[in-house]
C-alpha cells in the first residue's frame, strides 16, 4: 500500500507561481512512477506531469515550459512546481503512484491523494 498527501493548492493570481508537494508513505518511492493529474470544474481528469521510476519526465502538452515535476526520493516526497499560471490551470490537483514506467492514463494508477485545490484568478 502507498499512502499520497498532497498539499500547496490555493488562490493564485494568473501569472503567478505555485509550488504543490505530494508526501508519499508505505514504499519505496524510487521504486514507483509518480505522476500529477488534475481535474478542472466539470472536466475529466487529466495528466500533467510524470516522474518515472527509471528517472524520465514526461509532460503534458499543455503545461510543457511552464510546470516541473521534482522528486526527493529521501524525503519520500514529488515536487510540481508551477509557473506562468493561466486560468486555464484551475483545478483539483491529485498525485498518483504506479508500478509502471509511464502511464498516462488514470486507470493505470492505483494509489491517489485526496487532491489539492488550485485557483488562479485574473
Amino acid at each position: 500500500q502507498v499512502q499520497l498527501v498532497e498539499s500547496g493548492g490555493r488562490l493564485v493570481q494568473a501569472g503567478g507561481s505555485l509550488r504543490l508537494s505530494c508526501a508519499a508513505s508505505g514504499r519505496t518511492v524510487s521504486s514507483l512512477s509518480i505522476a500529477w493529474f488534475r481535474q478542472p470544474p466539470g472536466k475529466e481528469r487529466e495528466f500533467v506531469a510524470i516522474t518515472s521510476r527509471s528517472g524520465g519526465r514526461v509532460y503534458a502538452d499543455s503545461v510543457r515550459g511552464r510546470f516541473t515535476i521534482d522528486r526527493e526520493d529521501a524525503k519520500s516526497t514529488v515536487y510540481l512546481q508551477m509557473n506562468s499560471l493561466k486560468l486555464e490551470d484551475t483545478a483539483d490537483y491529485y498525485c498518483a503512484a504506479s508500478t509502471g514506467l509511464y502511464p498516462r492514463a488514470p486507470s493505470e494508477y492505483n494509489f491517489w491523494g485526496q487532491g489539492t485545490q488550485v485557483t488562479v484568478s485574473s
